[in-house]
């Protein structure tokens, strides 16, 4: 099953940011968890954004809401009207 293509605001890692991964001298799950690293950085940058905080002062309860609140919008709307597409 192919997934629908995401948008640019929405990829999470670029193809460069993915090239540089490979270039590493990294084992492979070293690096996965750069990838995961990365990502969730871009994630955590955008979640702060949505409370107008800064990522270091968001706390995990919002981290868990913005899941919640995120997974609603993509069940009651749709994965399109979701930040995450997944």
């Amino acid at each position: 099953m192919d997934l629908p293509p995401q948008q640019p605001s929405t990829q999470f890692l670029t193809l460069e940011e993915s090239a540089k991964v490979d270039a590493a001298l990294l084992s492979s799950p070293e690096k996965f968890l750069t990838r995961l690293t990365i990502s969730s950085l871009k994630l955590l940058k955008h979640i702060a954004q949505d409370y107008d905080v800064a990522i270091e002062d968001l706390t995990a309860q919002q981290i868990i809401s913005w899941f919640e609140k995120d997974g609603k919008v993509r069940r009651e709307q749709g994965i399109e009207a979701s930040y995450l597409k997944w």
